[in-house]
This record gives C-alpha cells, structure tokens and sequence, in this order.
C-alpha cells in the first residue's frame, strides 16, 4: 500500500490542496475590494469520511466514535464569533468585500494551512521511524 493511500495522509494531502485553493479565492477577494459589483466568494470546506476519502456535501465530517454507551457524545464547537457573515454595508458601487473581513480569513486559513503541513510531516516522520529510516 503506498504512503499516499493512507487515510490520515490522504486527509492531510486533500485538507492543505484545500487550502491553497481558498487562499488563491481570498486574494482575488482583496485583489478586487474596489472592483464595482464585486462580490466576495469563498471555498466550502472539505468534510472528510473516517477512510479519508471526501465525503458528500451534507454528511456529518469526522467525529469521536463512541465505542461504548458509557462514553459521553461530542457536542461539537460552536465559535463565539460568527465570521461567515459580513459585519459591514455593501458600499454604494456595488462592491460586497471587506477587507477586515478577507484579512481575517486569510489568517484563520494560513495558520491552518500550516498545522495541517505539521501535521502531515510530523506523520511522514512517524511512518519513516516505523519502518527504521
């Protein structure tokens, strides 16, 4: 079995593509902040089956497994800001970007770009001492 067709490799390999995809659509956000009628576009995340191939828009992504009753079920994250609305009016050109908006998910978006490349080398590595490398 190759390296590649490792579910958690997979997952990482498909999760950072993901990611340099939005970055690419977030700049063409600011690039475009002055653009008349322009409106702000952004990727939907990857959900991911626990095989690690990507699931179908609508299923539940990856999540504990209870593998008995007595365990306590997840109740999943809630953040305390809501980020996925704009906080601002559409300007008079038409134009629907915010700049403070884009910044921040470019941000949010780098920072996970980079604990998924972490990740993904840090398993690289795991997989290399098990076979004595």
């Amino acid at each position: 079995m190759p390296v590649a067709d490792l579910p958690l490799v997979s997952m990482l390999r498909n999760r950072m593509q993901w990611h340099q995809t939005r970055q690419k659509v977030l700049a063409e956000n600011v690039a475009n902040a002055n653009t008349p009628g322009f409106k702000a576009r952004d990727l939907r995340a990857p959900v991911f089956q626990p095989d690690g191939s990507v699931a179908a828009s609508g299923l539940p992504g990856i999540g504990v497994e209870r593998t008995s009753p007595l365990h306590m079920a997840g109740t999943g994250f809630t953040p305390s800001e809501d980020r996925t609305r704009t906080r601002f009016d559409v300007v008079p050109s038409g134009n629907a970007v915010s700049l403070e908006d884009e910044m921040l998910k470019a941000a949010d978006n780098q920072a996970d770009y980079q604990l998924a490349a972490s990740l993904y080398q840090k398993s690289l590595q795991l997989l290399r001492n098990a076979v004595g490398k």
